[in-house]
């Protein structure tokens, strides 16, 4: 059969029609990257469906709001430090921790989660509270009780440090000093936080 010179040659650009779990992926990853470029402020539907080379309407079937559909990609996003790590000394251990855990606030999902935290209003900061705290703040706490009380065991940290508010300090130092003073947490302010805060915190009695 012969083909008129006039017929338009397929489009082999197009992208291929997704659906279900994958079409899901591809707009969960434009609303991270729109969050860690243009910001929550700059953040529409319009574009998160233009990064996910989908329509309008496959975002608003799934996400009836730009805040149901960040919270759904912050938590599928984030990254998750498993374990505590084990290096023979609280100081070391503490450390690494913060370290692991300022890689995922630098990640393309953590500078989307930093970008909800500094530009949000508070009525809209408390519908991601939940997402803040199950997914940074709670794993956080319990890698540091992992951490605390493997010192007790040790011997470095006295048993009655083993509590909430010193579970708590290093999470809420870091929430705090990003968002309030935009600190970037260079791996001296990790360290003055760990030798001037936590280890005098968690430090045995003089007998």
């Amino acid at each position: 059969m012969v083909t008129s010179r006039w017929t338009a040659a397929p489009d082999r650009t197009a992208s291929p029609r997704r659906r279900g779990a994958v079409l899901e992926r591809a707009i969960l990853d434009a609303t991270l990257e729109q969050l860690s470029t243009v910001g929550w402020k700059g953040l529409t539907m319009e574009g998160v469906a233009a990064g996910a080379q989908t329509g309008k309407a496959a975002v608003y079937r799934r996400w009836p709001s730009k805040e149901d559909l960040v919270a759904d990609a912050l938590v599928s996003g984030l990254p998750r430090v498993e374990k505590a790590p084990d290096l023979g000394s609280v100081r070391e251990d503490l450390l690494t921790l913060c370290r692991q855990v300022r890689q995922i606030m630098f990640s393309r999902p953590g500078l989307a989660l930093r970008s909800v935290i500094h530009e949000c209003d508070h009525v809209q900061v408390e519908r991601f509270e939940g997402v803040i705290v199950g997914t940074v703040v709670e794993p956080t706490v319990k890698l540091l009780r992992d951490v605390i009380t493997r010192g007790i065991e040790r011997g470095e940290v006295r048993p009655d440090a083993a509590n909430g508010y010193v579970f708590d300090a290093i999470p809420a130092m870091m929430m705090y000093r990003s968002k309030m003073c935009a600190s970037e947490w260079s791996d001296q302010d990790l360290e003055e936080m760990i030798d001037q805060l936590m280890l005098p915190l968690l430090r045995p009695y003089a007998t």
